[in-house]
């Protein structure tokens, strides 16, 4: 492939501007990646802040706290011994607030 190296250069403002006419191109083509979204679904999945959830239960097992874990005194997450930063008047720290 022969090239010619007398033509003038793009500069970059040349290349954004060629790419917002691509850009510009594309968003008049119809068919170009459009997604037909169900709006029932969509409405069915969402939950709003506030909702009354009343009458609805969860299923969760709950297990104990395992000798060989600790409750960070900082961000109260339960860990495992080996994730044991420091203790300090009776209050274990996990590394991660360490």
């Amino acid at each position: 492939m022969a090239t010619d190296y007398d033509s003038p250069r793009k500069t970059d403002d040349d290349l954004g501007e060629d790419s917002l006419q691509e850009l510009q191109a594309r968003r008049t083509d119809k068919s170009s990646g459009s997604i037909d979204i169900d709006e029932t679904d969509l409405a069915e999945s969402l939950e709003l802040p506030g909702a009354d959830l009343s009458n609805e239960e969860l299923s969760l097992r709950v297990i104990p706290r395992q000798a060989d874990e600790f409750t960070c005194s900082r961000c109260f997450l339960v860990h495992h011994r080996s994730q044991l930063a420091s203790e300090r008047n009776g209050q274990q720290v996990c590394r991660e607030c360490a």
